[in-house]
């Protein structure tokens, strides 16, 4: 399922603070993924070009804020991370498909996981 309690804290072109809930599936312990769907439109959320221009961010989930560091999926990872994302939101490829775009995946670790393994599975948990 989706988490809408997943709130990211990112910082616009312009460096203000932006506080955007996307969807979202939790692939372990403090770790999440971003979908930029922004339900089927054709530009990219704004979300998504601050997370490429500052990586950097912080997300609040169940009341504890911690530092992450975005990455984008490669389309390997993307590939992988399918089942897991369908899972969280079944209507991802929908979404994907009405924009005409590729659709932005974001891996959010925590900033002090140095170790960043690839995605291999998101199946949430039940």
């Amino acid at each position: 399922m989706a988490l809408s309690a997943l709130l990211p804290h990112t910082t616009d072109r312009h460096g203000r603070p932006r506080n955007t809930p996307p969807a979202t599936a939790r692939t372990g312990q403090d770790r999440f993924l971003f979908m930029g769907t922004d339900f089927g439109r054709p530009r990219h959320p704004a979300w998504s070009q601050d997370l490429l221009r500052h990586p950097t961010a912080t997300v609040t989930w169940r009341g504890h804020a911690f530092s992450v560091h975005a990455r984008r999926l490669t389309a390997e990872e993307l590939h992988a991370a399918r089942p897991g994302i369908l899972a969280a939101v079944p209507v991802f490829d929908d979404c994907a498909a009405a924009s005409g775009r590729d659709t932005r995946v974001f891996l959010l670790p925590p900033a002090h996981d140095s170790r960043l393994p690839p995605v291999t599975s998101t199946r949430p948990r039940r």
